[in-house]
This record gives structure tokens, C-alpha cells and sequence, in this order.
């Protein structure tokens, strides 16, 4: 069944953006574009498992960063995800937004390299060109945005390699609350998955997925002694129109980040 986990055989990080998202990005599909992912390639820079790995992004052997030179898309609700961290893996993998042309890398609490307790059921990763401003409030939530990319849960049958970059279907969005902040989820499939044209909203998702998902960002980050996170809109996922909604404000609060207009902090936005 598709949303069973299953064990699988990852490939090498050190490739080029896959194929497939070259082939499959939909017409017309590249928002306020910068990089070509015909031109994207991946390689690897330190050693994997220690603080010193990196996965590197370029175009014509000059770096990009895979947050603010991807293309966001956005044409009928597709948009490309960059993956972060595969189905069925632990490390904590993200872009590194401090560091100069975000690059992705292990995450470190505390001195220490970050793992999941458990493996993530499901691919993780983000949208580029999106932005969670810090300095915003929501008018309903009354908090602020983390600090981020988008975040997207894909929720197809097939590992997505970390660094790649993939069309998926916006299918919804969860309001996750993270140490008061606001951290949201888009809910999406990709467009190669054998489920996706039958999936054009969250409404189409099982509830058993939908529980599963937020139940995991409940809980997981209990075993370091934390508390459970919380969830806005009395934790409903919220539809297609909203995602999509939720999605385009977040670019244009990346637009005000790349203009200036926004305080960026430690961010590296070049």
C-alpha cells in the first residue's frame, strides 16, 4: 500500500538534481526563476555522519543556493521540493540558512549532530523562494514565523534522494506551533507518484495519513524532554486554496528578505 513504510536503497548524494524533476516541471511553471535545474548539480563536500558534510548546489560550476536560486513554480498547485531528509532516515538534514549559499547539512543541538528518535515516515523537505518571517505575526495565530522555508511533508510511496528537487501537488497545509513559533506544513505528493491524479486535495489524503502526520510532529520531539508541539485552526488540515494561499505569502516574504525590506538577521541571503 502506498503509505506503508517501507525499507528502500537510497542513491549516491553526490549526483545531479534527478532527472526526473528536470523533465517533469510543469510549462510555465517557474516563478521569479534564477537557476536553471537543467544546470543544478549536487556534490559533497566533508565527510557524511560528521559535523563537516555538506551537500553543495551549482550552476556551470559556479555555487547557488538551493534556497534562494531554485525556482519556486507554482503553475496549477505544482511546485518543486527540495528534499531534505529521504522517507525512512533519521539525520536531521536542512538547508543551512546561516551559512553562505545555504547549503544542506546535519543539524547540531547542543554540540551534538541531530537524529530523529524514530525515522520521518514520510519525505521532508522545502519549498525554495519561501520564507516564515520571524517578524510577522499571523492575524489569527498570534505568533510568528520560524525563521524558514516552508516546510513540505511528501507523502508518496517512493524515497526522494536529499538534495533533489521534485514537482509535487499542494494537497493542504497543518498550522504546526514549535516553541511558540509558527511552522507551517504543506501536505503534498509527487507528480510521478502512482496516486497522484487522484489526489488533488487534502480531502483526497486517508485520515489515517493525515492523523499519522500529525500526530508524528506531536510527538517527536518528546524524547529530549520536550513538550508536545500544538496545532492551529483546532488542528484541522487546512485545504488546497489555503495552501496555496499560505505558500504565496511566504514568497513574497522572501521577496522582501532578498530586497531588504525584511531584517534578516544572521540569515545568508546574497
Amino acid at each position: 500500500m502506498l503509505f506503508v513504510p517501507t525499507l528502500v536503497m537510497f542513491a549516491s548524494l553526490a549526483t545531479p538534481v534527478s532527472s526526473f524533476a528536470r523533465s517533469a516541471l510543469p510549462r510555465g511553471g517557474r516563478l521569479f526563476s534564477t537557476t536553471s535545474l537543467n544546470a543544478a548539480a549536487t556534490s559533497v563536500t566533508g565527510t557524511p555522519g560528521t559535523e563537516s558534510y555538506r551537500l553543495q548546489f551549482s550552476e556551470d560550476g559556479k555555487p547557488i543556493s538551493p534556497w534562494h536560486d531554485l525556482p519556486l513554480g507554482g503553475a496549477d498547485g505544482v511546485y518543486n521540493m527540495l528534499t531534505e531528509i529521504p522517507r525512512m532516515t533519521k539525520a536531521k538534514m536542512e538547508v543551512a540558512t546561516k551559512e553562505e549559499n545555504n547549503p544542506i547539512a546535519q543539524d547540531i543541538k547542543k554540540g551534538k549532530l541531530r537524529d530523529y528518535h524514530g525515522p520521518i515516515f514520510w519525505n521532508y523537505g522545502c519549498l525554495p523562494q519561501t520564507w516564515e518571517d520571524p517578524n510577522e505575526e499571523h492575524p489569527v495565530l498570534k505568533v510568528f514565523g520560524d525563521n524558514d522555508p516552508i516546510d513540505v511533508v511528501e507523502i508518496g510511496s517512493a524515497a526522494l534522494e536529499s538534495g533533489s528537487v521534485t514537482p509535487v501537488k499542494a494537497l493542504g497545509v497543518l498550522a504546526m506551533i514549535d516553541d511558540g513559533e509558527l511552522d507551517w506544513k504543506v501536505i503534498a505528493i509527487s507528480t510521478a507518484d502512482p496516486l497522484a491524479s487522484s489526489m488533488n486535495d487534502i480531502s483526497d489524503v486517508p485520515a489515517a495519513v493525515k492523523d499519522g502526520v500529525r500526530e508524528w510532529f506531536r510527538w517527536y520531539k518528546t524524547p529530549d524532554g520536550k513538550p508536545l508541539n500544538g496545532f492551529g485552526f483546532d488542528e484541522q488540515f487546512l485545504d488546497k486554496t489555503e495552501a496555496v494561499k499560505i505558500i504565496q505569502e511566504t514568497h513574497e516574504a522572501w521577496k522582501n528578505l532578498r530586497e531588504g525590506k525584511a531584517e534578516k538577521g544572521k540569515l545568508w541571503s546574497e
